[in-house]
């Protein structure tokens, strides 16, 4: 049908969870994280709580 959304088993810092938002659009993985600092810094650290969050409730 169409890809899912799952944690990364081989671009992976942490968990995966940056890794497989970056399959699942297609783009490198490099620019999600940096995204992802990007916005932890703007935005107090919750997207921090978003992370810990995909990270328990993404499959591997």
């Amino acid at each position: 049908m169409g890809a899912r959304l799952k944690k990364s088993r081989t671009d992976r810092m942490i968990t995966g969870v940056c890794g497989g938002i970056a399959e699942y659009l297609g783009w490198d993985p490099t620019i999600v994280r940096m995204i992802f600092v990007i916005c932890s810094f703007f935005s107090w650290g919750s997207p921090i709580l978003l992370y810990f969050i995909l990270a328990l409730v993404m499959p591997d």
